[in-house]
């Protein structure tokens, strides 16, 4: 979410990050912060590597119309078909440790 775009606007107060700490858990916020970089992360790649879509779907049989909803954020993905994309595009999932929380003055 871009907090320039949402920043004092009086529908949800002062920012995104006082919206979000009210209405959401720290895990449900967090999950979000995943799919985002995952996303983010995918489309990345793509890119990098000068894929379209359409030749994405040619080289991992994930279907274009599914690779344009998980790169809008409105699919949620099986971890297979996020190996299925990533394989292609020369990457891969890792488990790391989590960054600490951010610590609110």
């Amino acid at each position: 979410m871009n907090n320039n775009l949402i920043k004092n606007n009086p529908a949800i107060g002062q920012s995104w990050d006082e919206f979000e700490k009210e209405f959401f858990t720290p895990e449900e916020i967090a999950a979000s912060d995943l799919r985002v970089a995952l996303i983010g992360e995918i489309i990345k790649a793509r890119h990098e590597k000068g894929l379209t879509q359409k030749q994405l779907e040619e080289i991992s049989g994930v279907k274009q119309p599914v690779i344009a909803r998980i790169e809008k954020g409105t699919n949620n993905p099986q971890i297979s078909t996020i190996l299925k994309l990533l394989v292609p595009l020369g990457k891969t999932l890792a488990i790391v440790p989590l960054k600490p929380a951010k610590q609110s003055l």
